[in-house]
């Protein structure tokens, strides 16, 4: 089993503190997991944290997941983090638009358990081979 110290960091991002609960539950064996549920502390986390991966919902009050991406990706510190938005927006428009503005990937609620650890586990792998 991996100790603390070599589990990638996974930044968790909704505004909805039962999503947050059930992501770092799902998480919990195989990553260190941080929660927040706004935008402007998240950005602020991933630029002192520099987390593995950044899992991101998208809609939440003030600035919503398109913002908060967006952002993230005009910050030289953090346009390297791979973003996979988890959002319950299924239109394919709204894909289109995470992916476009700089996701790496694009889960819709309701998923399962082994689709999103599936999606986190294979842009990990990448992101440390790239």
């Amino acid at each position: 089993m991996e100790n603390e110290e070599t589990k990638p960091l996974v930044l968790v991002v909704d505004d909805n503190p039962l999503n947050l609960r059930l992501l770092r539950g799902m998480l919990a064996n195989s990553c260190n997991v941080i929660t927040v549920d706004n935008g402007p502390e998240a950005r602020d986390i991933a630029e002192t944290e520099r987390p593995a991966l950044i899992l991101l919902d998208v809609m939440m009050p003030g600035e919503d997941g398109y913002e908060v991406c967006t952002k993230l990706k005009e910050n030289p510190s953090t346009a390297g983090i791979p973003i996979i938005f988890v959002t319950a927006m299924s239109d394919d428009v709204s894909k289109v638009d995470g992916l476009r503005l700089g996701a790496v990937d694009y889960v819709t609620k309701p998923y399962t358990k082994e689709e999103l650890l599936s999606a986190i586990n294979l842009h990990l792998k990448l992101s440390n081979n790239g």
